[in-house]
């Protein structure tokens, strides 16, 4: 009987859509589920990119450029400079989604077992995109007694090996909605160009940032570093359109962006009615931006304010995106999570959470943890945190 490849056999299985199954199962059991395992925001998509489509008049439904529509392109360039950010339409390749803007950003920089550090946790797909490129994720751990703040820079400068060829962060981050300072920043700059390293800096949720004192810095922003940045971008979170698939790579660096348009020219071409939902989508008033921030803030300070309610639970306050990662009061958190679908409901209803350990590539780290979305109305959060407050109970009696 023919085997599947070993590099199919190390692809991790997504900590977070792992339990769907149970989930199905809770279902049919006439259970209602709160989902707070999953990033997928119920903020609704701006009219104009949904109109663009609608509208679209398109007689044959053709390749688009390899790197994606010059006009989006060309109109990308123009928002991301009013960001403050110098980038060009030749900085930019459109690619299908920001996972695959990832995978080209890899391929382009790394060979086979070369090494890329990512403080952990981390979004769970760099380890799949590390397996994919035979690349190796060296973790540096940040812990949830520093908010996950950036580990310090000694710890990432004793990992530095011939392998080494990137550092990978998010930012604001998931899982733990982490916002790096500018002094954070200016430290990997430092790094990156003292060792002559690639800095990836995975930027999808740059406008989600809750506090008026806090800022985002871009890694395309930093003076010196310029040939060693390079940006992951997408629609899907700030624009509430995930099942778009539209994302981009971006950096100043000519030969990075060359091999990068190889990868993008073997895939072809990037969705055409995404694109044109996604170039329509840059019209979307501030006052959209406005309301969807104020949203998010609520809905994390009222996460955040109902958990620390819970005797033994502890939360890292997350200054960006929309999770938070929570300590829980149990051994196993994969255990307690099925059990949460399968053999629990509170008044018929039950939550679905994300296991933090697969965040993690260190084994045995995050076994108590779960990283929680706080993508729901806020109604629905203190309902969820109660829930989980009674599983609490109900678990660890037994």
């Amino acid at each position: 009987m023919p085997h599947v490849s070993n590099k199919g056999k190390n692809m991790p299985e997504s900590p977070i859509r792992k339990l769907v199954p149970f989930a199905d199962i809770a279902k049919k059991k006439g259970n209602k589920v709160y989902h707070l395992n999953i990033g997928q925001p119920d903020i609704k998509t701006p009219e104009v990119a949904l109109n663009a489509v609608r509208n679209a008049e398109i007689k044959v439904l053709e390749y688009s450029h390899s790197a994606g529509f010059e006009s989006y392109r060309t109109k990308l360039s123009d928002y991301y400079k009013n960001q403050g950010l110098p980038i060009d339409l030749q900085d930019i390749i459109i690619t299908t989604g920001g996972s695959e803007a990832l995978l080209f950003a890899m391929g382009s920089i790394m060979d086979v077992d070369d090494e890329i550090i990512i403080p952990e946790p981390f979004y769970a797909n760099y380890n799949g995109f590390s397996v994919a490129s035979g690349a190796k994720v060296v973790p540096v751990i940040s812990s949830i007694e520093t908010g996950f703040a950036l580990p310090p820079i000694s710890e990432f400068e004793k990992l530095i090996t011939s392998k080494t060829k990137a550092i990978l962060i998010c930012n604001p981050g998931n899982p733990t909605g982490y916002l790096y300072s500018n002094h954070e920043i200016s430290q990997l700059a430092t790094l990156v160009k003292k060792y002559d390293l690639f800095l990836i800096a995975d930027e999808v949720y740059r406008e989600f940032i809750y506090d008026e004192t806090e800022k985002h810095y871009s890694v395309m922003n930093v003076p010196g570093i310029e040939q060693n940045a390079i940006m992951i971008d997408s629609v899907s979170k700030r624009y509430s359109m995930c099942g778009a698939r539209i994302g981009c790579i971006v950096s100043k660096n000519k030969e990075v962006m060359a091999t990068a348009m190889k990868f993008a020219q073997a895939r072809l071409s990037p969705p055409t009615y995404a694109q044109i939902a996604s170039e329509a989508a840059l019209d979307t008033p501030k006052s959209y931006f406005t309301e969807v921030i104020k949203e998010y803030k609520e809905r994390r300070d009222t996460l955040v304010n109902e958990l620390n309610e819970i005797e033994g639970v502890t939360v890292g306050i997350p200054k960006g995106a929309f999770y938070c990662i929570a300590q829980l009061p149990v051994k196993n958190a994969d255990d307690f999570a099925q059990w949460l679908l399968e053999s629990f409901d509170c008044d018929g209803e039950t939550i679905m959470v994300a296991p933090a350990s697969g965040f993690y590539s260190s084994p045995n780290m995050g076994l108590n943890e779960v990283r929680i979305a706080y993508v729901l109305k806020k109604d629905d959060l203190i309902k969820s945190v109660k829930i989980l407050k009674e599983a609490l109970k109900v678990y660890n009696s037994n």
